[in-house]
């Protein structure tokens, strides 16, 4: 993804739409049909290119244009002692290079600030055009939702506390550096931003990308990181939970895996097999429910990968 060649695109977990819905596909080793995704291969990325000593970087370098639910690629000025994102303060890797990311529903206007030498500030104003999210509008009231039950409203503290505390800490990881690959093949059943409109009153979006496929299919780490959480035990709603973190605020959540092959603390390599895909906790049917968190925004898994 990052290291100074372009990124291809760009979780505390709250109560999940009402449900993640995903039919089985049939897939042999032949290549998949239209609609279908394959994994990708692992690409060796340049080391970040730099610059000339005396060609001084004077203003910030943003790779594209942000788009809400996007995670994009920036360089900081030569120099900058901080960089902040409209006021929130970013981490920078020694190159000057950093990700900005924008929640599902970010605001049209942000700005990129850093404090250079000599007490100056460069500035940087940003537009991020909206997001295509597919909107459905139905003439009924909201069904389903959340379990209320004592036990449900029990278990879910305890959960939501582990989720918390691993997206708490802060981990050292070039996986953010590195072109996002597809975790399995299969067929796309849930898309990122997705809602439903009941009788005018909106519903929660889908806060991932959902990808079918048979009980037991193996997945793999679309980059590397390090695992800060992983469910032994299903939770209420995400079952067998997995979460990597891959440096820089940037960290992805699997759920509803049948088995975790992983555990916490452990350093994960891009390609390698993490889990396999299932249906515990709250789902439909067998996949895998892969959502993204750069900090505390909310952002699509597809707009990090290859066009499939």
């Amino acid at each position: 993804m990052i290291g100074g060649s372009r990124l291809v695109g760009w979780f505390v977990v709250a109560i999940l739409t009402a449900g993640c819905a995903a039919a089985p596909s049939s897939q042999s080793n032949a290549a998949p049909p239209n609609g279908q995704i394959e994994t990708g291969q692992a690409v060796k990325r340049p080391a970040p290119a730099e610059n000339d000593p005396d060609n001084f970087r004077t203003d910030f370098w943003v790779e594209s244009n942000p788009v809400q639910g996007a995670v994009i690629l920036a360089r900081a000025p030569s120099g900058a002692s901080s960089v902040t994102l409209s006021g929130q303060a970013l981490t920078v890797a020694g190159d000057g290079f950093f990700l900005i990311g924008f929640d599902r529903d970010a605001a049209i206007n942000a700005s990129l600030s850093a404090n250079v030498a000599g007490g100056k500030m460069v500035k940087q104003n940003l537009t991020v055009r909206p997001g295509n999210w597919r909107i459905e509008r139905v003439a009924t009231a909201a069904t389903g939702g959340a379990k209320t039950s004592v036990e449900f409203r029990a278990r879910r503290a305890g959960e939501l506390a582990q989720i918390n505390a691993a997206r708490a800490q802060k981990i050292i990881s070039d996986g953010w550096r590195q072109d996002f690959i597809w975790p399995v093949k299969g067929r796309i059943s849930g898309l990122f931003g997705s809602q439903r409109i009941y009788n005018g009153a909106a519903g929660s979006y889908h806060s991932g990308m959902d990808i079918a496929g048979p009980t037991g299919t193996p997945f793999v780490a679309p980059a590397g990181g390090v695992v800060i959480l992983a469910a032994s035990s299903p939770f209420t709603l995400e079952g067998h939970l997995l979460m990597i973190d891959h440096g820089m605020g940037l960290n992805s959540a699997f759920l509803h895996a049948s088995e975790l092959l992983v555990k916490k603390g452990d350093i994960v390599k891009q390609g390698q097999v993490i889990g396999r895909i299932g249906a515990t906790g709250r789902a439909s049917g067998p996949h895998l429910h892969w959502g993204m968190k750069w900090n505390a925004s909310r952002v699509d898994p597809r707009l990090l990968l290859p066009r499939p």
